[in-house]
């Protein structure tokens, strides 16, 4: 297992870089951590839920 920053992240993701930095500072994606100013997230992470928004009933 790898690990990547959070700008990778980001475009893998499709959502900002500063999202992806308030998702790792909440404990939002497993496996994080910190080294100096930079986050290091496994590559293989799953993108969390956004509760900002409401899921479409089908």
């Amino acid at each position: 297992m790898g690990y990547i920053t959070a700008s990778q992240v980001a475009k893998k993701w499709n959502i900002s870089q500063r999202r992806v930095q308030i998702l790792c500072a909440e404990n939002r994606i497993e496996g994080v951590f910190k080294l100096g100013e930079t986050w290091a997230i496994p590559d293989d992470a799953e993108k969390p839920r956004d509760f900002r928004r409401k899921e479409k009933e089908e």
